[in-house]
């Protein structure tokens, strides 16, 4: 299971890191493409966490992306 932490920069300017994971995908570099083709579409959709909270992430608000494979950069 690959995990990776995405900085995400809000249409109206606002920042946060997610941590995003998914089962099915083992390498890193494979779920940095499926992150960027799934917020890509119209009706993309990422269930991320902050801490133990989870936060649905629609593409259509992204302005920016980030990835960090080790956490995000503070």
């Amino acid at each position: 299971m690959a995990t990776t932490v995405l900085r995400v920069r809000l249409i109206g300017g606002e920042r946060m890191d997610l941590t995003y994971a998914d089962g099915d995908i083992s390498d890193e570099d494979q779920l940095v493409e499926h992150v960027i083709a799934t917020l890509a579409r119209d009706a993309g959709v990422l269930r991320t966490a902050h801490g133990d909270r989870l936060v649905v992430l629609y593409g259509r608000g992204v302005a920016a992306l980030e990835v960090a494979p080790r956490g995000a950069v503070l």
